[in-house]
């Protein structure tokens, strides 16, 4: 079950993407801030017919173009008005935006203001610009050319406005034109900033480059394009003449400029490396932080896309760097930060670096501490806030992850499909979602550990004691996130310091900073796996009491961090906990009337996870008696188009998996409303479809969510679904399902895994559908949408097993698409099990029309299901196989070692398939005579020669 909130200290999530100038975010900022509304009041009929005489004349360029002076002041009052808080008056300002709008020159209007009305405030004359950067935004398609021509025009004559605040503002609405499409019609644009920033005049030059940068930014693909006659040719060299200016502002931009065209590796750059780099060395001990910190982040991308260029300097480089994590303007030090993180992800990282882990360690130690400004934001003093209800921007949106059905291992219990999801839903232990030096210099430590491992400890062990006994409540907390950081790289290095370790971090669960009690439930959580493999009474034990003390900590943040981490301990522990159920659960189900908005989802998520850890051992009538009211009761709260019901959903349908005939009593209700979901979403998304200006789409999340509940109580309650089933339209209802081919294939998936799971319920019920459902199946055998063509096929799979000789009808609608799959180069090791399984259960029921293909797929099919671990589906897969070589014994000839090799795989086969093993063996071994069979079986390892010596006689 994926963590909804899995607590980790840095998410790579939270971090802007690297092209993201900080400056460009500002200009974002600045323009909601200001264009938050923009006119007063509608005034009557007769006021409106004066606009229609302002702004409705017809207008010539015989002459420049002036302003109606009543025109003016109107435009004036309606910036002052867009100024107000008033709610009352923003809708009024923007009725008569909307209003002003249908006249073409009104736009005139808002560029006079923003280039000539000099006696105007800035805020009101920039505000202007940005009502009329919304306009082209929106309508520039429809500016009368000579609108359009008047803009432009402006914009280029007052590039070199003197108020910084105005030059900012034409530089942006300069690139909204651009980015309609206008740098192929507007050619003069590009020569005449280029021009301009060899004017004397430091405005002009400044305005022009901020300009240019912003294009840059907007359009880095297109200057480097046939399309407008590759004008970065000239571009970039007249930017690297620009380094060694004497202003840092233009220095800066100069440098921004050109990091634009780092990571494309546009053509005239790659032309210019060498004086690039240079031009960066020259600059590097700069006095100016912005322009430091663009050195820095130049560097950090040549190490991506040019580091043949920067390894004759590397020395240097790390040594530049080392200084600059250190910067005393945090903005630098986080962009040099950054390249220890890139470095980690270089080959020749260990090589370079190692000489130098000496000083870095400490640094990046150092940056690890929370800032004051961190704890003043985080509220780092407020211990008790658990009765302060959540504000709704505190909860991240929840995205469900769709059913995907995996096979067991020999190693892990299961092994979910590492194949299909992306990264896990990282929450921060901060809520700023700013990427910060802290998170930066932890997840640096932490890619670290993991490239040098254990050679990183003599750096970091004599650091680690001071911290994490220092009575400075922020340096300990540092010391112990600094110690999970390290968890996963420097695992066996810890081993002997752990049982001295882990007591330490159990007392600091109870610490009376929130921060460090939270830090610590993090920290506890990475050494998860360590514990567990202690006896129970020794860490186990201590643990989980601490931490579902803090599962009921009076602090949220705490709460957070103890959940998630408990339901990591659950994952590792699973059926250890078992003798504790009844104080686990006494402890869940206290949380839920203590939790506020945000830690309830995680609550779900904690008690989902322990029921799918501990599976039947859930069913007693007095866990269930202790968990299920309070679930049903939240259930009972929460209406259809509810959200929350994503995290109670999925937490139930673990639940229901695991109380199996438990659930029993509660299934009713729930299966109802459940098929309600489905049939909801499916009639709204088909009102949106005929009506899409009448109806808005539906959140198909409530519909995938409720089919995989549904899964949940048919794979649960097994044979007792049948009467539900019976009682609804649920088969209709997914037939409907299946057939959604739109934006979101997971509805599909969970309807495959869904089918598969009432086929092995109630398959009478399934039965009547076949005919329709088969095709669709088969049509979804595609590996473009992985997990959808694991379910479908993994559903086929099941169907062959109900239908027996029946579905010889079906076999060629999805056999050649199996064997394709199977043969894929890189197929995800769960897709390819399921596809192995289910052409074995096609052959078990029909070998004569699948046997003739053997030769096809033998090999890799006999590689894919060596690790599975003995069950009911590997037996119905390789029965199948043997009665396919039976009917085509030459089909296995030239691949017979991997049928040895995937018999050999089996600890426990039953008497009727150990017979049909042996008689395989022994008969190609009679086939191919003695001295045949001794040189053939030469080829075999030692393992697999005893093996099968030892099982089958051969």
């Amino acid at each position: 079950m994926g963590l909804i909130a899995f607590f980790c200290p840095w998410s790579r999530s939270a971090r802007a993407p690297p092209l993201c100038e900080t400056g460009r975010s500002e200009r974002e900022r600045e323009r909601s801030r200001r264009s938050s509304g923009t006119a007063r009041g509608g005034k009557e009929e007769e006021e409106q017919q004066q606009q229609r005489v302002v702004f409705g004349a017809v207008f010539f360029f015989t002459m420049e173009w002036q302003p109606d002076e009543q025109g003016l002041q109107q435009v004036l009052q309606l910036l002052k008005d867009s100024q107000s808080p008033n709610t009352a008056t923003q809708r009024a300002v923007q009725q008569k935006l909307e209003q002003l709008n249908q006249y073409p020159d009104f736009n005139n209007y808002l560029i006079f203001v923003l280039t000539r009305l000099k006696s105007e405030d800035e805020p009101t004359r920039s505000l202007s610009g940005l009502i009329l950067k919304n306009n082209v935004k929106a309508h520039y398609q429809n500016f009368p050319p000579a609108v359009a021509d008047f803009i432009k025009q402006e914009c280029l004559n007052n590039i070199g406005d003197s108020s910084p605040l105005i030059r900012a503002t034409i530089g942006i609405l300069i690139t909204t034109i651009a980015s309609k499409g206008e740098l192929q019609t507007w050619p003069e644009l590009l020569p005449q900033l280029c021009n301009l920033l060899n004017s004397e005049d430091y405005n002009t030059c400044e305005g022009s480059f901020g300009a240019l940068q912003k294009i840059c930014e907007d359009s880095s693909e297109l200057l480097d394009s046939e399309a407008l006659n590759r004008p970065l040719n000239i571009m970039i060299p007249k930017f690297l003449q620009f380094f060694k200016h004497c202003s840092p502002k233009i220095r800066s931009h100069a440098i921004a400029c050109v990091n634009q065209f780092i990571i494309g590796r546009a053509q005239a750059l790659m032309d210019n490396i060498d004086t690039f780099i240079e031009h960066l060395f020259a600059l590097a001990a700069d006095e100016d932080s912005e322009v430091r910190k663009n050195v820095c982040r130049a560097l950090v991308m040549l190490l991506e896309v040019r580091i043949d260029r920067l390894i004759p300097h590397m020395h240097s480089i790390i040594q530049y760097m080392l200084q600059r994590t250190q910067d005393s303007d945090e903005n630098v030090a986080l962009e040099a930060c950054e390249f220890w993180l890139t470095l980690a992800e270089q080959p020749i990282c260990k090589e370079v670096l190692s000489g130098h882990l000496v000083q870095l360690i400490p640094i990046l130690v150092n940056g690890m501490k929370y800032s004051e400004i961190d704890i003043i934001l985080l509220k780092g003093d407020v211990e008790e806030d658990e009765t302060v209800p959540d504000s709704e921007q505190d909860i991240k949106p929840r995205f469900h992850k769709s059913r995907t059905v995996t096979l067991q291992h020999e190693g892990d219990a299961t092994e979910e499909g590492e194949d299909f999801d992306e990264d896990e839903d990282d929450d921060d232990d901060d809520t700023l979602s700013d990427w910060n030096l802290r998170k930066c210099s932890a997840a640096a430590l932490d890619v670290l550990a993991n490239v040098f491992r254990d050679e990183l400890l003599p750096h970091l062990l004599p650091l680690l004691k001071e911290l994490l006994f220092h009575p400075e409540w922020v340096i300990k907390e540092s010391g112990i996130l600094v110690l999970g950081a390290i968890a996963e790289g420097c695992m066996q290095g810890m081993v002997p310091f752990l049982p001295e370790l882990i007591p330490h971090l159990i007392q600091c669960l109870s610490d009376k900073k929130a921060l460090v009690r939270s830090i610590a439930c993090w920290t506890l959580s990475r050494y998860a796996h360590w514990v567990v493999s202690q006896p129970p009474d020794s860490y186990l034990k201590p643990l989980m009491t601490e931490l579902l003390k803090r599962i009921l900590d009076g602090n949220k943040r705490v709460q957070e961090a103890a959940c998630s981490a408990f339901a990591t301990l659950e994952e590792e522990a699973c059926t250890e906990l078992v003798p504790y159920l009844s104080y686990i659960l006494d402890t869940l189900v206290f949380a839920f009337g203590k939790y506020q908005h945000k830690n309830l989802l995680i609550l779900y998520d904690a008690i989902g996870t322990l029921a799918d850890s501990v599976g039947h051992h859930l069913n007693q009538p007095e866990y269930i008696q202790k968990l299920m009211p309070p679930l049903i009761q939240k259930w009972n709260e929460l209406k259809d188009e509810d959200k929350d019901l994503f995290p109670l959903l999925e937490c139930l349908s673990s639940v229901a998996t695991a109380l199996q005939s438990g659930f029993l009593p509660y299934c009713e209700p729930v299966y109802q409303r459940c098929v309600t979901l489905v049939q909801k979403t499916l009639a709204q998304a088909m009102m949106y479809s005929q009506h899409p200006d009448q109806y808005e789409a539906p959140d198909k999340d409530f519909m995938i969510v409720a089919l995989d509940l549904l899964s949940g109580l048919a794979e649960g309650l097994g044979s007792h679904v049948d009467q539900l089933v019976a009682r609804s339209n649920i088969m209709t209802l997914l037939f409907q399902c299946m057939q959604v081919q739109d934006t979101m294939p997971e509805v599909r998936q969970s309807s495959f895994a869904l089918l598969g799971d009432l086929t092995k319920a109630c398959f009478p019920h399934v039965k009547p559908c076949i005919a329709e459902f088969m095709p669709i199946l088969g049509t979804n055998l595609n590996p473009e949408f992985i997990s959808v063509c694991n379910n479908a096929t993994w559903a086929i799979g099941e169907i062959c097993m109900q239908m027996g000789a029946e579905m010889q009808p079906y076999v060629q609608l999805v056999l050649n698409n199996l064997v394709e799959i199977i043969n894929r180069p890189n197929t995800p090791k769960t897709l390819l099990e399921n596809t192995a399984i289910t052409i074995g259960r096609l052959g078990y029921v029909c070998p004569q029309e699948v046997a003739p293909m053997l030769q096809q797929f033998i090999r890799p099919w006999c590689t894919s299901l060596r690790n599975i671990r003995d069950n009911e589906e590997k037996d119905s897969a390789f029965r199948g196989i043997c009665m396919m070589i039976g009917v085509n014994p030459g089909g296995v000839v030239q691949d017979f070692i991997f049928f040895c090799d995937a018999v050999a795989s089996w600890v426990t086969p039953k008497d009727d398939l150990r017979d049909m093993f042996c008689k395989i063996l022994h008969g190609f071994k009679d086939q191919v005579g003695e001295e045949n069979w001794q040189q053939f079986s030469e080829q075999f390892p030692p393992l697999l020669k005893d093996r099968l010596s030892a099982c089958y006689g051969v």
